[in-house]
């Protein structure tokens, strides 16, 4: 089973993602309530997917994206950005880090879980 790490640190959108995800019935979470804790699990945790926000404290998921991007072991994990950024500038900085895909809260479940689909399917 393919396994989907969200790193977000609200408990309400990080329930609302799992359930967007759950509705797919084909993959596993591993859940991490900041880019730190994210950070601790991708070496104890096999992932094929990343979901992270990009406001978080500790580290953010920006910060996140670069350590994925530049690190080996991680760097051909697709990964998403979930955020309330929704400015030209924060889209096209996510993306030049490396993400995959960005989507603005509130985000549209059925667009999420196409673009879950795509990359893991």
């Amino acid at each position: 089973m393919k396994r989907i790490l969200i790193a977000e640190d609200s408990n309400t959108m990080r329930s609302m993602l799992i359930s967007t995800i759950d509705e797919l019935e084909k993959y596993a979470i591993v859940e991490a309530a900041s880019g730190f804790e994210a950070l601790r699990l991708l070496p104890r945790e096999h992932v094929d997917l990343i979901i992270t926000d990009i406001n978080m404290p500790d580290i953010n998921g920006l910060e996140l994206i670069s350590y994925v991007r530049n690190n080996p072991n991680y760097q051909n994990i697709p990964l998403f950005i979930v955020s309330t950024e929704s400015g030209e500038k924060d889209l096209e900085k996510g993306l030049a880090l490396g993400a995959n895909e960005y989507l603005v809260k509130p985000f549209d479940p059925q667009k999420l879980q196409e673009l879950i689909t795509k990359y893991l399917d």
